[in-house]
């Protein structure tokens, strides 16, 4: 295989042709065979469409065997996938739209429908979900899912796009081309957005497959690129749950889909709430990947007691690059600690003087879009090091993790520290024993403000800043603690505060 995340699906169907690559929440199930003619056939009609090499494409299609064939056929017709949120507020969204520079567009029909003025975005706004007309966008568009009214006339739909296509071309290799363009959390003035390349995610899917054992024999369960596309490269079985499915929600439903599967990926708030429910995984899982947070020791035991014939991997990586080590349950349980393992295959790890975590590697991104390429990653991790192995010890920019999403709070307290009445906004992660945070909003008010100030941020926030970063719950205090010289405010103070 190859360091080109497109050569290596297109190679493993053509090795593993009849065989079942993808089988989507509804059951529709694509072959190896058909998943590479759809490939195909979409980059060809592409590119008859006008869409050159180095265009990029606004995303929002739901995970599924659709999304899939689009997104890699328009990376084999030369272009970028740009995966965007269009529910981050009109700002925001205006200001990654400017940022992505897109000439295409796709999206299901549904945003479509509910973005155009009318009764379905007066309910969605009035739902706190602020879209953008994405109809109006100046762009070509595709459509995902049957044409409704907002949906523009000439919208090409994703069906019409992989109909097969005789002898349609193989690409060739191109591990320095732009394959995909994903936004990490950024104010409204300066959004930030990671580029991967074909070669990147290649080299990512090969590092991961040195510690995740995938093959032919495998079933994989997840709607995680992260794991997915490895299990396509494998010739694995992917299939997935249904969008927006969250196991927590229903462990039973979860149980159901994973029946006859061999590998999941899990967030472990997810798993925490599976193994309060009692409800029994299959006697078929082999591998649980775990991450997107930190996986702490007595998660990891209770998981080992209700499964005690999986091996469980805490994968330690983030969007500029993954994975970048992976401690396996039976170590995380050994060392008590917030071990992340040894540094993978090909992945270079230094620790800087002040103890944060410096990396590199093949997998790592080109770097962030319209800024110079990066030669090493800064996690903002602080690590130590004990026989080669890495230990996390603190966060450096006081990042929260709520679930599987990263927020900054220095990225958008100034913001809402703008507000009319708000004197001063904090805010602060609070962990509970499976190390999820629940994000909590300080203010204190200016002199003169009236009653009701929590309720008016509240309702301004989902225009203010990233839906990920919107709190569970806003309080007002009289004044907020501080420490030390300089009298910065004591988030450590805070979070025991409103630890429940």
């Amino acid at each position: 295989m190859a360091d080109d995340l497109l050569v290596d699906v297109l190679h493993a169907a053509r090795d593993h042709g009849p065989a079942p690559a993808l089988t989507g929440a509804g059951g529709r199930t694509l072959t190896y065979r058909e998943l590479s003619g759809k490939v195909l056939a979409t980059a060809h009609r592409l590119r008859e469409r006008g869409f050159a090499p180095g265009t990029r494409m606004l995303f929002s299609v739901r995970p599924g065997p659709d999304a899939i064939v689009l997104a890699l056929g328009a990376v084999a017709a030369g272009g970028t996938v740009v995966f965007v949120d269009p529910g981050v507020g009109p700002e925001l969204f205006a200001r990654r739209l400017d940022l992505a520079g897109p000439g295409w567009a796709a999206a299901e029909s549904l945003l479509y429908a509910a973005s155009a003025p009318g009764p379905l975005r007066a309910l969605a706004r009035r739902r706190g979900v602020l879209l953008p007309d994405y109809a109006a966008l100046p762009v070509r568009h595709i459509r995902s899912g049957p044409w409704l009214p907002g949906v523009p006339w000439r919208a090409v739909s994703t069906r019409a796009l992989s109909r097969p296509v005789p002898d349609a071309p193989l690409p060739e290799p191109a591990p320095d081309q732009d394959a995909v363009v994903v936004f990490t959390s950024g104010t409204t003035a300066a959004p930030k957005a990671v580029v991967h390349t074909r070669g990147s995610l290649g080299a990512a899917l090969r590092v991961l497959a040195t510690r995740c054992a995938l093959g032919p024999d495998a079933r994989v369960h997840t709607d995680q690129m992260m794991l997915g596309l490895p299990a396509l490269v494998a010739g694995a079985h992917w299939t997935m749950p249904p969008c927006g499915f969250a196991p927590s929600a229903d462990p039973a439903a979860l149980a159901a889909g994973l029946d006859g599967a061999t590998h999941t990926f899990l967030v472990p708030a997810d798993l925490a709430v599976i193994l309060d429910s009692g409800v029994a995984l299959p006697g078929s899982l082999r591998q649980v990947l775990l991450g997107s947070a930190p996986v702490l020791p007595p998660l990891v035991r209770r998981a080992q007691r209700a499964l005690p014939g999986v091996e469980f991997l805490a994968v330690y990586g983030m969007t500029e690059i993954l994975p970048v080590a992976i401690a396996t349950g039976d170590e995380k349980v050994r060392h008590g600690g917030d071990l992340l393992g040894r540094p993978l295959p090909g992945v270079s790890a230094r620790v800087a003087e002040d103890g944060e975590l410096l990396v590199s590697g093949a997998n790592m991104c080109r770097g962030y879009l319209g800024e110079p390429p990066m030669t090493e990653h800064a996690t903002g991790d602080l690590v130590r090091l004990e026989d080669g192995r890495l230990v996390l010890t603190g966060r450096k920019k006081d990042m929260i993790i709520r679930g599987s999403t990263n927020v900054y709070p220095g990225l958008h307290e100034p913001a809402v520290a703008g507000l009319p009445g708000v004197a001063s906004a904090v805010l602060v992660g609070v962990p509970d024993e499976i190390g999820d945070e629940r994000i909590v909003l300080v203010l204190t008010a200016l002199p003169g403000t009236g009653p009701g100030l929590a309720d008016r941020v509240r309702a301004a926030l989902p225009g203010l800043i990233d839906a990920s970063a919107l709190p569970d719950e806003v309080t007002v205090v009289d004044e907020l603690p501080v420490s030390g010289r300089l009298r910065k405010v004591d988030r450590a103070a805070l979070r025991a505060r409103f630890t429940r």
